[in-house]
């Protein structure tokens, strides 16, 4: 495994790696074994933060607006007390997200993407094997009891592997996997290009990935995939095209992309019969009804941030139940806001959005001249890091929990940093904070 030297690459590495993962340290260690986990991660970055003297106003207004409006809705929430510990969880995420983008530069982010995935892909084909091969039946989530009968979902592996099952690894969920699976191949890919790793292990690891995303068979994460293949392509074109030029090639693309929208939406049924899906998207249909019934009952400023749903609160310990299993979620990041902060939260949240993805696409097609190719390649990182979080926000919730949450804070606050250090067209990975975070 890579030899960290910089202790806040290590740190990084340890927090994605816990965000990314973290139902591993839950079924692991309890939730209480994962709250100190976090509670040491936050202890060293707010040493971080005081350390660096971070000034932690220099943040995007729009980011701060959001976060100003979950804040304040705890004056209207149906559960306050859930929202304020909502608001302690999701304010911590972001204030390590915000240290992160003062302190630890984007070839570092690279670096510690890269210690983290190689540690859950590693440890989840492992942990996989050992299951089917070794222990050869299910295996539950420590420090739990369950009755019987429970449904199949509670188990953090269903020893699989061999019968051509879905794996569910270390974050004990398939989706979740292959999530880290396809950043495995977008992070090892770049590593490859930049030749920041050698060969041998870069290929290992990026076949590593691919065998994950194959034995997970998350269509979600299948559609990101082609997505972020498609945005490759448009930002190494535009990288080669004048003002006109991505001019034209942007209208193209947004023209193309809806109509391909258009198209998937009307032949649905034979695309989910040939994925292997029910025509309800695995359930997320009738979600979507119980969530957008509840909106219309608070459409202005929403019910109160929540985050994840808590199971015991009051509309959602009973809104979204299928096969047994308590959804906690909208499955749906834009829903989850609008119901959660209203119309005016998820146009602030909109915001937020459009103008970091503004400055992402600018940041990662406008690489300076001259640039070697290994320091345009490390350009690629933004943008595609950020496809794969909206896409997969249009079926899944996590762009608001933990990774997802904090990668979209560290690209929002970067991409504006980006002009804070002097120029140095062979240092692209900006913003720089310290002559340390660029060992």
């Amino acid at each position: 495994m890579v030899k960290l030297r910089d202790p806040r690459v290590a740190l990084a590495a340890l927090t994605l790696y816990t965000l990314l993962a973290g139902d591993f340290w839950r079924y692991l260690l309890s939730w209480y074994g994962w709250g100190v986990v976090v509670a040491a991660l936050l202890a060293g970055w707010i040493v971080i933060a005081v350390r660096d003297r971070i000034d932690l106003r220099r943040i995007p207004i729009a980011l701060g607006v959001v976060l100003g409006l979950m804040t304040a809705s705890l004056a209207w929430s149906h559960y306050p007390g859930a929202t304020a510990i909502a608001i302690v969880t999701t304010v911590s995420t972001a204030f390590v997200g915000v240290v992160m983008a003062h302190t630890v530069t984007l070839a570092s982010l690279l670096r510690a993407l890269g210690v983290a995935l190689r540690w859950i892909l590693g440890l989840s084909l492992t942990f996989e094997f050992i299951v089917a091969a070794i222990i050869q039946r299910p295996v539950l989530p420590l420090w739990v009891t369950y009755d019987e009968p429970f449904p199949r979902a509670f188990y953090w592996s269903r020893a699989l592997l061999f019968e051509g099952g879905r794996i569910q690894g270390i974050p004990g969920n398939a989706n979740l996997l292959a999530f880290a699976a396809l950043l495995g191949v977008i992070v090892f890919g770049i590593q490859l290009a930049r030749r920041s790793v050698g060969r041998a292990a870069g290929v290992g690891w990026l076949l590593a990935s691919l065998l994950t995303l194959a034995l997970t068979r998350s269509t979600t994460v299948l559609v990101a995939g082609l997505v972020v293949a498609a945005a490759f392509g448009v930002v190494v074109l535009a990288r080669r095209l004048g003002r006109r030029g991505r001019l034209a090639l942007g209208l193209g693309t947004v023209a193309a992309g809806a109509s391909l929208i258009a198209v998937v939406v009307a032949v649905r049924e034979p695309l989910l019969a040939l994925v292997g899906r029910s025509d309800d998207l695995t359930g997320r249909l009738d979600i979507w009804a119980a969530v957008i019934d509840l909106i219309g009952e608070r459409p202005v400023l929403g019910w109160g941030w929540i985050s994840y749903w808590a199971p015991w609160v009051d509309p959602f310990d009973d809104l979204a139940i299928i096969n047994g299993v308590t959804y906690l979620q909208a499955h749906n990041a834009w829903l989850d806001v609008l119901l959660q902060l209203g119309w005016v939260g998820v146009i602030a949240f909109g915001i937020l959005v459009v103008t970091t993805s503004a400055r992402v696409l600018s940041w990662s097609v406008d690489a300076p001249h001259g640039d070697a190719a290994h320091d345009a390649a490390l350009r690629l990182l933004p943008v595609l890091l950020l496809t794969v979080l909206l896409v997969q926000s249009l079926a899944e919730s996590r762009l608001l929990i933990e990774a997802g949450l904090l990668l979209l804070v560290w690209l929002a606050v970067a991409s504006r940093l980006r002009g804070i250090a002097p120029a140095a067209p062979s240092l692209p990975d900006l913003p720089l904070a310290s002559p340390e975070s660029r060992r």
